[in-house]
């Protein structure tokens, strides 16, 4: 997809998540609407999700896409590095990111983003592809944008 035509699909992600998280503060019921919507908006995802950090771990949350790990530990595969590191993480092809966690082994590239929501690491939304290479510098300004609407509505932890 063209830089222009993709920037203008994260715009177009945002303001139509603005409008369904719009009135509603709950953790749960926006981790789920969020998890849809990015699931169904971009091309060539095959998961989309949330890891809820719970003491040293990630447990599964809501999410988009084929069963998943239910547990990762915190340092452990993308999503807990990202977690420990509080950055995020774009993964071009995630066998050649150590140590990764193959939850779904269609997944070839993932892009993770840490939720840290004042001060405090909730966990992290982690979004998949089959495809090589899938998210690029455009992707992870998108991916953190909604990370970042999302945060903006939570009134409820987890």
């Amino acid at each position: 997809m063209e830089p222009t035509l993709k920037s203008e699909l994260y715009d177009s992600l945002l303001r139509q998540l603005q409008a369904l998280l719009e009135d509603e503060s709950d953790f749960i019921a926006n981790a789920a609407n969020t998890a849809a919507l990015v699931y169904h908006a971009l091309p060539e995802v095959n998961w989309v999700g949330f890891y809820l950090c719970r003491g040293e771990q990630l447990v599964l949350g809501p999410f988009q896409g084929k069963p998943a790990c239910r547990r990762i530990e915190l340092g452990k595969g993308v999503c807990g590095t990202a977690a420990v590191r509080k950055t995020t993480i774009v993964v071009p092809d995630v066998r050649d990111f150590p140590g990764h966690i193959a939850c779904d082994p269609d997944s070839r590239s993932e892009i993770v983003v840490p939720l840290v929501h004042q001060g405090c690491l909730l966990g992290v939304l982690d979004v998949d592809s089959a495809s090589l290479a899938r998210f690029d510098a455009i992707d992870q300004r998108g991916v953190e944008a909604i990370a970042a609407c999302f945060l903006d509505h939570l009134t409820q932890n987890p």
